[in-house]
């Protein structure tokens, strides 16, 4: 069985994660924008 610390410690793992993997989600988008923005003008 896993202790309680160590089920805490992977959600925090997990949460950092998501937190970094929606960051750059939002980063690539952002700069996917600017480029078709460079592109169409």
């Amino acid at each position: 069985m896993t202790s309680g610390n160590d089920i805490k410690v992977a959600q925090e793992t997990y949460n950092a994660f998501i937190k970094a993997a929606t960051w750059g989600t939002g980063i690539v988008v952002l700069i996917v924008a600017i480029v078709i923005g460079l592109i169409s003008s």
